[in-house]
């Protein structure tokens, strides 16, 4: 049966038609698991700054074994570790399709950009939409040279993130149609081999600290198969891995700072001999601390019974009454928490809950409630969202409004029509300012 609400006409993008019919067939992946790949996750391949980063990333491994050389496009910058995030959604992305037993599996990705932004945490408001293009922007343009994973033909491979990215328009309503992002060989066939990626926590997008977010990262990678010991690095090596720009003193007080807070996912921080001249910070996976380790399958099968033990006297127990057991024995086969958080997510899954549409016209007044009860938050003010010349020309042409409250209207229609994200968001919201005063300049006072 034909979907009603599906776009199926060809339209034009670069003097090309193209059917748009698959951008709206995607199978749901607003639950996957997710997935990091290994060999980017303790060593030096992003920014860990917000500000424009030119300076290039120069790392040798202690060994002399491993280098990663990564340049910055002076337009650009260099990718930073919230650009990875997108990186770590597509590497769970084609997880799945494994999991899912997909044969033909391709670098080039399809996908809506609000399912992306909405898995990540990044909101999906129009200025959600414009930090993604940018973000894409910078993983296509950064080089990455390295010899990881390089074989005995090959000293090193060069590469970008992304090979291109492409947004489909509807250039009639400016409607975002779906994107394809095209991922690096290098990238794709690291992802393609199941050795080679790591399941990370769905907190991990919260952590808003650059270099909490490459800790983490580092952290999972060193310490997940080294149970209630964990792994123990000096500051100085963990400098290096890092490739912060930031001084060893200043990136010691920073790890002093995360490690006092310890408010990591998953991850427990210590920090041995924090007054001595050469500190190391301890990673420990928290399951293990609070001893919630799941036995292993082998030691599992040779766990005593109490019922056929033969050193037990007592009798069996009634039919309907559960024989009691050890403490210890009892704890030894507790199932792990976090197998039965999937289970039942798995099983819940199939049940979707039906809400009603919401308004697709901006002016609905359900959307001007949405923006009265959203509280003020920093750097949502108009002049500081929109181009400087659609805020001097919607001033002009719609004067006596408050801007900053109806940008928040704006802004919870966008968050509840994820489809209808702009591909200019100044422009966008010209058009809504324009609509709204000719629809309500009479309630001005003095109009």
């Amino acid at each position: 049966m034909t979907n009603p609400n599906m776009e199926t006409s060809p339209t034009m993008v670069g003097g090309r038609r193209v059917q748009f019919e698959m951008f709206f067939t995607l199978p749901d992946f607003s639950d996957i698991s997710l997935r990091d790949y290994q060999e980017t996750m303790q060593r030096p391949f992003f920014s860990l700054s917000k500000k424009k980063r030119l300076k290039p990333i120069e790392y040798v491994s202690p060994d002399k074994q491993v280098t990663v050389h990564v340049s910055a496009n002076p337009e650009y910058g260099m990718a930073t570790i919230w650009d990875a995030d997108i990186m770590i959604y597509l590497a769970s992305h084609l997880n799945e399709l494994r999991e899912r037993g997909e044969n033909d599996l391709s670098p080039t990705i399809r996908l809506q950009p609000g399912d992306l932004l909405k898995r990540i945490c990044w909101g999906v408001s129009g200025r959600a939409y414009e930090r993604l293009i940018g973000a894409l922007d910078r993983l296509q343009a950064t080089t990455i040279k390295t010899n990881i994973r390089a074989n005995s033909k090959t000293r090193e491979t060069t590469f970008s993130w992304i090979d291109s990215y492409t947004h489909l328009v509807d250039e009639r309503t400016q409607r975002s149609l779906g994107m394809e992002i095209t991922l690096s060989k290098w990238f794709f066939d690291g992802v393609m081999d199941r050795r080679n990626v790591l399941a990370i926590s769905p907190l991990y997008f919260e952590i808003t600290s650059g270099l909490g977010k490459w800790l983490y990262r580092a952290s999972r990678k060193h310490a997940g198969g080294n149970g209630a010991e964990g792994f123990t690095i000096g500051f100085e090596t963990l400098h290096q891995k890092s490739g912060s720009e930031s001084s060893l003193p200043s990136f010691k007080n920073k790890i002093l700072e995360l490690a006092r807070a310890n408010t990591l996912p998953e991850i427990s921080l210590e920090v041995i001999g924090a007054e001595t001249p050469r500190p190391k910070l301890k990673m420990v996976m928290r399951r293990y601390l609070e001893g919630h380790q799941e036995l292993a399958p082998r030691n599992r099968s040779r766990l005593p019974s109490p019922a056929r033990s033969p050193t037990s006297t007592r009798s069996p127990a009634p039919v309907n009454q559960t024989p009691k057991q050890p403490a210890e024995v009892v704890a030894q086969e507790i199932v792990d928490p976090s197998l039965t958080r999937k289970l039942v997510q798995r099983v819940i899954s199939g049940f979707k809950v039906v809400e009603p549409q919401p308004s697709s016209d901006p002016h609905d007044l359900s959307y001007a409630a949405a923006a009265a009860s959203t509280p003020k938050r920093r750097g949502g003010r108009a002049h500081e969202v929109l181009d400087p010349e659609t805020y001097t020309a919607i001033k002009a042409e719609c004067p006596g409004w408050d801007l900053d409250v109806l940008i928040k209207q704006f802004d919870a229609f966008l968050n509840s029509n994820p489809g209808e994200m702009p591909r200019n968001y100044s422009k966008r919201f010209y058009g809504f300012m324009k609509k709204h005063h000719e629809r309500n300049k009479y309630n001005l006072p003095g109009f």
